[in-house]
């Protein structure tokens, strides 16, 4: 295994927009920063980013993260390619196994994100290009006014998603999904909340329109968007060495108002921290962590050198 020549200042873990900006910010504090990026970010498959503040015409998942990344390159911000898989203690900061690649720094930003539940249905990234299959209800309910809209689950999430969709809509009807098991109690709550249930799914379709349900009857109940209320993943299960942050019961890492995890020295931003899955909440964790991050090194000098004097920020 190869080590990185130098420290840096602050590593960040993931390279979506969380860590992006966090990289900027941190480049724009004159700190040496270094981004590991697997590329493959759930941003990257947003077709169409409408809520982005600053983009009234949208910008696309991808073009976001290309702009925030050339943005940190023009900041110094240095980036590896590749998957974190560890992280351990090393002296008074940390290292990290990237590849083959050690990599060690003063402190670390986990941006890693979460990984979407999706169902098994044909066509899964044309559907979501198209935006016919939508994974936010937020992001893009707006774009279903008036559309025929159905919701995958079959569990108090997947209707508390369909409730909120009928803000856009009254032709949303929740799909049990995985179909096959008993959907009394769930018909019931569905009832009272004047949602239509889908039941007896044989199997899924997609054409032209969107997703065409065929029902053991024989009948077709068709859709022009579905949202798969399936849940997700948190990504970031790394570890090593003594490494214990906390974490919820969904695996999210618990942080402080400062975005520090219980581990001095390992912040998080981003959809890998319970809250509010949306870009601009990510974006302010970013900024929130690295400028609490760059207030930490000032405070905590390396050895051999004199320490920085006087904090930014609250």
């Amino acid at each position: 295994m190869s080590t990185a020549p130098e420290d840096v200042d602050c590593l960040v873990v993931g390279g979506g927009p969380a860590g992006l900006l966090a990289a900027v910010y941190l480049g724009r504090f004159r700190r040496r920063v270094l981004v590991a990026d697997a590329g493959d970010g759930r941003a990257l498959r947003i077709p169409c980013l409408n809520n982005c503040p600053g983009f009234p015409e949208g910008i696309s998942g991808r073009a976001l993260v290309d702009r925030l990344r050339r943005q940190a390159v023009r900041y110094g911000a240095d980036f590896i390619d590749g998957r974190v898989s560890a992280i351990m203690r090393d002296g008074s900061g940390f290292a990290a196994t990237c590849g083959t690649v050690r990599l060690r720094a003063r402190r670390l930003l986990l941006a890693t994100g979460v990984r979407d539940t999706l169902p098994d249905l044909p066509e899964i990234d044309e559907n979501i290009a198209r935006r016919t299959l939508c994974v936010c209800p937020v992001c893009d309910g707006y774009e279903a006014t008036d559309k025929r809209i159905g919701v995958m689950g079959r569990d108090d999430h997947a209707l508390r998603e369909a409730i909120f969709l009928r803000t856009y809509s009254q032709r949303v009807s929740l799909l049990p999904w995985p179909p096959g098991t008993d959907t009394a109690k769930l018909r019931a709550d569905a009832a009272k909340a004047g949602i239509t249930l889908c039941e007896d799914i044989v199997r899924i379709l997609s054409d032209d329109e969107g997703y065409v349900a065929l029902l053991r009857d024989g009948s077709r109940a068709a859709f022009d968007v579905i949202y798969p209320a399936l849940g997700y993943v948190v990504r970031g299960d790394l570890g090593g060495g003594d490494i214990d942050m906390r974490r919820d019961d969904l695996g999210h890492v618990r942080v402080d108002a400062h975005q520090q995890t219980s581990v001095p020295g390992i912040y998080a931003a981003g959809d890998v921290v319970h809250s509010l899955n949306q870009i601009a909440v990510a974006l302010g964790q970013a900024v929130t962590a690295a400028t609490a991050i760059h207030n930490d090194l000032r405070a905590t000098p390396q050895a051999g050198k004199s320490g920085d004097e006087g904090i930014i920020g609250g």
